[in-house]
């Protein structure tokens, strides 16, 4: 849709200049308005400008290359870097438009006196990784005619349809907003760069065309991750000041076609929409889980006097964004999740809002057996509380004919694998509802009895489940044999099995990294000059994964190589090789070193867990006021912040996060 001068919502692509001066962007669109603008990034100053094309002078020096979009400017320690997408491959259509993934990027420095030494400063180097790792971990997804960060219903609900396109999108899901601060700052200050923002989503997207009783039409799901408190799993739970909650993903479900003998649809184009919104996030209380190297983390629920106002302020924002919020708890009521359950319910119970319902349903109890399609009963249970299968948004011919007025907010721990078996259902219960009203399925019919359907529909949500677990968790949903299927098979327990190791081996020796580089890239931390720290851990803390792993190798030694072999290395010679135990004492020497080596590193868990290098959630980990601990492991010999000793008794004077791994910079005040 074209703006009232003529130029259209979005340039796009550009043939971007590098010269020592500036960065200059020139779009490539063959119509005559392309001509009247570009974009002129100063490398001197770091300013950003509208010119003429053509107006800006090039030395022979510059170099040119193909560019799909801006994601923005980021600053690191020393410099500025612009990213920009130099390859994309098309995913989709919606609606008339193209749908696109970035797949290739390139980070250029705007200091103008930028040299390999630059990227080579350590601090820099690391800043730059993380950005990076992000870019090409992260499926970014943007389009140049379609708002992917609104859902059907909130496009149509805007009133001016010819703002710019970042004017009008979902703050929460702009996923790039923070990197497109500077363009604007630019665009208030009169230099109007609207045309040159892109707004990327980071979640899911598929589109598909499919056909029931031999009427055609596109089934789309859409996952939108909110950019606020994102995080991985164990680094970010609960809720923040501002009622922003971890993992807080917005799924729009959509059909799209035309009436029954109508024309055939191009690109994905029909009079005939609906879509249905659901949403997830975590417990909307202060909790934490912290790591320790266990399998089971340190649970605690932190009773905060901020708690009432902060869980106020998410579903006021919630209740007004969706309506009605029909709140589906599916954190187990007994064992180690019982106290996160308990807090929601004091919670909701304080929230006293008449738009809020709770219910709560024991998953694991009531699918025991992997009889996942009891969630129907649910189902049943949330239409006594007023929920609607005709509450979704629908309209024909550009005319809104009804809107979405309630929303499902599902949630379990970590808003994943339980989460996914619901909104699935869920989904699927809506479906049947909008395909009967549009006609595709007659009385008494529904999709399940559409084998060629129902394949693609599982696999369609399976996928939408893993990449959302991908993000928050890092391996994909357990689970989805049920979700692919519809059956539960020994085969999926194994494969939730091998995932749910992956998942302990990523959250407590790698998330740190994934978490600093969401917070890097959304903003949660603006790096400030600082200098890398040496580890300061003890060198006996230090050392010991390195005793346990000699002591492995040892034992491994003493079980592979010949007894003479052995009784070599044990100190034995001649018939002595014969005649003594040596390699019986060998083994049950390295044995006591690799068990007490072990002991020692578990009960120090804390030292050894990748805690992000940022944002460290020392407050979370060292807190002390009141509410629910489930235990204090892991902490032998932790240095406290402060110099606090473990029993809160004041110790000597030790530097703020001293003795812990992951310390990477100081930061000054």
């Amino acid at each position: 849709m074209s703006s009232a001068n003529s130029l259209p919502q979005l340039w796009d692509g550009f043939r971007m200049t590098i010269s020592p001066q500036a960065y200059t962007f020139e779009p490539t669109s063959s119509s005559d308005a392309a001509r009247s603008e570009a974009l002129v990034i100063d490398r001197n100053d770091s300013s950003v400008r509208i010119t003429k094309q053509g107006s800006t002078s090039n030395r022979g020096d510059a170099k040119s290359m193909a560019v799909h979009g801006l994601v923005g400017i980021i600053k690191l320690h020393t410099s500025e870097f612009l990213v920009v997408i130099t390859s994309k491959k098309k995913v989709a259509e919606i609606a008339g438009a193209d749908i696109y993934m970035a797949t290739e990027f390139r980070v250029l420095p705007l200091e103008k006196e930028a040299n390999p030494s630059l990227l080579k400063h350590p601090v820099e180097k690391t800043l730059l990784g993380l950005l990076k790792s992000h870019l090409y971990s992260a499926p970014f997804y943007f389009s140049y005619g379609y708002d992917l960060t609104s859902s059907m219903q909130r496009q149509a609900s805007i009133s001016n349809k010819t703002a710019p396109l970042w004017q009008r999108t979902d703050d929460r899901f702009f996923w790039n907003r923070f990197l497109m601060q500077r363009f604007v700052e630019a665009t208030q200050a009169g230099h109007d760069v609207s045309r040159f923002m892109l707004p990327c989503v980071f979640g899911f997207l598929e589109v598909k065309q499919v056909t029931i009783n031999n009427h055609a039409f596109v089934l789309g799901l859409i996952a939108r991750r909110s950019r606020h408190r994102v995080g991985t799993r164990y680094f970010s739970r609960g809720i923040d000041l501002d009622g922003n909650v971890s993992n807080f993903n917005e799924t729009e479900q959509f059909v799209i076609t035309n009436p029954k003998g109508g024309a055939a649809m191009v690109k994905a184009d029909g009079s005939i929409r609906k879509s249905y919104v659901q949403t997830r996030g975590s417990v909307p209380v202060f909790w934490a889980e912290v790591n320790n190297l266990r399998y089971k983390p340190d649970l605690q629920i932190m009773e905060k006097p901020e708690t009432a106002e902060a869980t106020r302020r998410h579903f006021d924002d919630q209740v007004k964004r969706y309506g009605d919020n029909y709140l589906v708890n599916l954190v187990n009521q007994k064992g180690y999740e019982k106290p996160v359950k308990e807090a929601y319910e004091r919670a909701v119970e304080k929230l006293a809002n008449a738009h809020v319902h709770y219910t709560y349903y024991d998953f694991h109890h009531e699918c025991k057996g992997m009889k996942f399609e009891r969630v129907m009963d649910l189902i049943e249970r949330l239409q006594t509380k007023g929920l609607k299968s005709t509450d979704h948004f629908a309209s024909e011919g550009g005319k809104v004919v009804s809107e979405q007025r309630s929303v499902v907010r599902t949630n379990c721990m970590d808003c994943l694998d339980r989460t996914n078996v619901v909104q699935g259902t869920l989904a699927r219960w809506m479906l049947n509802e909008q395909l009967s009203a549009i006609g595709i399925l007659g009385s008494g019919d529904q999709v399940e009895k559409h084998a060629e359907f129902m394949h693609v529909y599982r696999n369609v949500w399976a996928d939408h489940a893993d990449v959302i677990s991908k993000a928050y968790s890092g391996t994909g949903a357990l689970k989805t044999d049920f979700t692919r299927t519809g059956k539960r098979s020994k085969e999926g327990a194994l494969q939730d099995g091998v995932n749910s190791v992956t998942r302990y081996i990523k959250n407590n020796y790698f998330d740190g990294a994934r978490q600093d580089a969401y917070d890097l890239f959304t903003g949660a931390w603006e790096p400030s000059k600082g200098l890398p720290h040496p580890d300061q851990r003890a060198l006996l803390v230090r050392a010991m994964p390195w005793v346990l792993l000699f002591a492995l190798t040892m034992l491994l030694a003493s079980l592979v190589l010949p007894r003479h072999a052995v009784a070599t290395v044990a100190g034995a010679t001649g018939a002595d090789v014969k005649n003594t135990p040596s390699s019986l004492w060998f083994f049950t020497l390295w044995l006591v070193v690799a068990v007490g080596s072990f002991q020692f590193m578990v009960s120090r868990g804390l030292d050894y867990v990748a805690w992000p290098t940022l944002n460290r959630p020392d407050e979370t980990i060292f807190y002390d006021g009141p509410g629910f601990k489930s235990g204090a492991k892991g902490r032998t010999g932790v240095v406290k912040p402060l110099g606090k000793a473990n029993g809160g008794a004041k110790a000597r004077a030790a530097p703020t996060n001293a003795g812990r791994r992951g310390q990477a910079y100081s930061i000054p005040s």
